[in-house]
């Protein structure tokens, strides 16, 4: 039953990936990485090995770091969290055509994402082991794309153009309502807030379930947030809203 779980994820991401293949963006979009495609047999170590029984709580973030899921096919995936915290090391391959700025090294990537850095090393500093944390947790990415303009700058889901954006939303919010049935969490915590915008509107798709919803600040270094306040503040979230789902607040014994 357990390994059914993970196949069916596993299933899930391959259709969207699909999805996303017959996707065209346009400006200001000049470069799309999909890491479901060169980087799949990181993110297929990650769900076999993690998303293998239900799940009590889900966190959503929003879509890929050049640094991160780019390189190693794990949601927030900074290299050095991936490998030394979950022990999850793979062969990753290249998007077909590459910004030179932001090259697709795989596990030889030497920068660290921040935003990976401190979302796995918060969850380090409350479970302990990657075991304990995926005992009843999981992360995952609203999609699966990450965008680049001719000058290699980030460009958001936000920022593409309506038409374009329709299409991902329709793909993702598909992909996102699937993990919800297959994993089977109560708790639905977004990375932000466009994360938790899209989680609710999954969980209306899902009108017989019911859900105990969140965010937490989201840790990318652009925020002077989560620059001042990190781990404090997400610590003080996720304790209101583990308050309300009646759970016990995660913490090493």
């Amino acid at each position: 039953m357990l390994r059914e779980m993970s196949e069916k994820v596993l299933e899930a991401a391959r259709e969207l990936c699909t999805a996303m293949a017959a996707t065209e963006f346009r400006a200001p979009v000049a470069y799309t990485y999909n890491p479901l495609e060169y980087a799949w047999a990181g993110h297929e170590a990650y769900v076999r090995r993690f998303a293998n029984g239900p799940k009590k709580v889900l966190y959503l973030g929003m879509n890929p770091g050049p640094f991160g899921m780019a390189q190693t096919g794990v949601p927030f995936g900074e290299v050095a969290a991936v490998r030394l915290w979950m022990g999850i090391s793979a062969c990753i391959g290249q998007p077909p055509a590459m910004h030179p700025k932001r090259p697709v090294q795989g596990f030889n990537c030497p920068r660290s994402e921040v935003s990976g850095r401190r979302l796995w090393g918060l969850f380090e500093e409350l479970y302990g082991t990657a075991e304990a944390f995926f005992a009843d947790s999981y992360v995952a990415n609203y999609c699966p794309l990450i965008w680049m303009s001719e000058t290699g700058s980030n460009i958001t889901p936000t920022q593409l153009p309506k038409e374009q954006a329709a299409q991902v939303d329709a793909a993702c919010q598909r992909h996102l309502v699937r993990l919800l049935e297959i994993l089977q969490p109560r708790v639905l915590i977004g990375v932000g807030g466009y994360a938790l915008k899209q989680l609710e509107l999954a969980a209306a798709a899902l009108p017989g379930r019911d859900f105990v919803l969140g965010t937490i600040l989201h840790p990318s270094p652009a925020s002077p947030l989560a620059n001042k306040h990190w781990p404090d503040r997400p610590k003080e979230q996720l304790a209101e809203i583990f308050r309300r789902a009646g759970l016990p607040f995660p913490g090493r014994a």
